[in-house]
C-alpha cells in the first residue's frame, strides 16, 4: 500500500449523507476512489468507516463484522421510514407501558430472527431501491432476510405525555436494519413504534472512540497521518505468507497449490501477506491439493 492507501474512521455529525463525507474526503485528499464500508442514514452519527486510494478494491471484505449501536426507541407513534423523519402513520397510547414489558418483546428478538427491511431502505425490489420505489408511493411487500442480533437492551425509559421512550444498546450483524428493530420492538408490546436516534459505536474491532469528528479532520494540517492499515479491520479472514515465488505467480493470475499451509474449504477467502500488508485476495479452489486463485492482487515485484 503506498500512502495514500488506508482506512480513515471518520465520526460523522448528524444531518450529512454519508456520500456527503466522501465527497469531503476526496476533496481534501485530492484522491477520487474513496468510499466508505456501510451507510450511515442522514439523522444518524458515529462511526464511518472510509477507505482511501487502493484499499476501495477491499471494501467488500472491510465492515463485515458485527455492528454495535445506541439510540432512542419512541413508542406511540410510527412512521412510513420507521424513524423520526419519516411522516407519522399510526398513534397509540403508551401510557400504560413499562420497562419490564419493552425489556422482555427485546428478548424475542435477539438471536437469529428473520426481519422485514423498512419500506424506506436501499433494498433492490427488480432492480430498483426500495425507497425510490415508495417515494413513489408504490407499495411493496419486501421479503424477509434473516439476521443475528446478539444484544438488545433498554433502559433510561420514561414518559412524555402518552407517549414512550427508551434508550437502546444493539449489537448486531450486517444487514440489520436498527429502525425495523424498533418497529417490530413496538408491535410485540402492541404499540406503533419508530427510532428517535442513532449512534453506530462499532464495526468489528473499529471503534467510535478510535475515530476523529469530520470538522476536526477536515481542519487538519496532515490529513493523511490519519489513514489506517487495512489488516486492523479485515477481521475473520485467515492470513498466508507465501514466499516471493508464489507472490509472483499469484500476481500473474496464476492459481498455486498451498499444500498443509492452509487448512480451509473450496470457496473460503485468504488474505495474502507480504512484509506486512495485504498483497492479494485469494480464493480457494475446490481441487486437490489445496490450491488458491487470485481475486485481487496488489503486490507488484519490486
Amino acid at each position: 500500500m503506498q500512502a495514500l492507501d488506508g482506512v480513515l474512521l471518520i465520526d460523522k455529525p448528524q444531518g450529512m449523507t454519508s456520500h456527503d463525507v466522501v465527497n469531503g474526503v476526496r476533496r481534501k485528499l485530492g484522491v477520487r476512489r474513496v468510499g466508505h464500508a456501510g451507510t450511515l442514514d442522514p439523522m444518524a452519527t458515529g462511526l464511518l468507516m472510509i477507505c482511501v486510494g487502493r484499499v476501495t478494491r477491499l471494501l467488500e471484505y472491510l465492515g463485515q463484522g458485527d455492528k454495535e449501536y445506541s439510540g432512542t426507541v419512541v413508542f406511540g407513534v410510527g412512521t412510513d421510514t420507521d424513524d423520526a423523519e419519516g411522516t407519522v402513520v399510526a398513534q397509540a397510547s403508551a401510557a400504560g407501558l413499562d420497562l419490564a414489558a419493552v425489556r422482555e418483546a427485546a428478548l424475542r428478538l435477539t438471536g437469529e430472527i428473520r426481519q422485514r427491511p423498512p419500506q424506506y431502505s436501499a433494498v433492490h425490489i427488480d432492480g430498483r431501491r426500495a425507497y425510490d420505489l415508495a417515494r413513489q408511493g408504490k407499495q411493496v411487500e419486501l421479503p424477509e432476510r434473516t439476521v443475528r442480533v446478539q444484544a438488545f437492551t433498554l433502559d433510561e425509559f420514561r414518559h412524555e405525555g402518552e407517549l414512550a421512550v427508551a434508550r437502546f444498546h444493539v449489537r448486531c450483524s450486517k444487514g440489520t436494519y436498527v429502525r425495523a428493530l424498533c418497529r417490530d420492538l413496538g408491535a410485540l408490546v402492541g404499540l406503533p413504534a419508530h427510532m428517535r436516534s442513532l449512534r453506530r459505536l462499532a464495526i468489528g474491532s473499529a471503534r467510535v472512540e478510535d475515530a476523529i469528528s469530520l470538522d476536526d479532520w477536515m481542519a487538519s494540517d496532515d490529513p493523511a497521518s490519519h489513514l489506517r492499515d487495512p489488516l486492523l479491520y479485515l477481521e475473520g479472514l485467515p492470513m498466508w505468507q507465501p514466499p516471493r515465488e508464489v507472490l509472483e505467480r499469484l500476481a500473474n493470475g496464476q492459481t498455486v497449490e498451498v499444500g498443509e499451509a492452509l487448512s480451509l474449504s473450496p470457496g473460503d477467502l485468504v488474505l495474502v501477506i507480504d512484509a506486512g500488508a495485504v498483497a492479494a485476495v485469494g480464493e480457494v479452489v475446490d481441487r486437490q491439493p489445496a490450491a488458491v486463485r487470485p481475486k485481487k492482487v496488489f503486490w507488484k515485484r519490486g
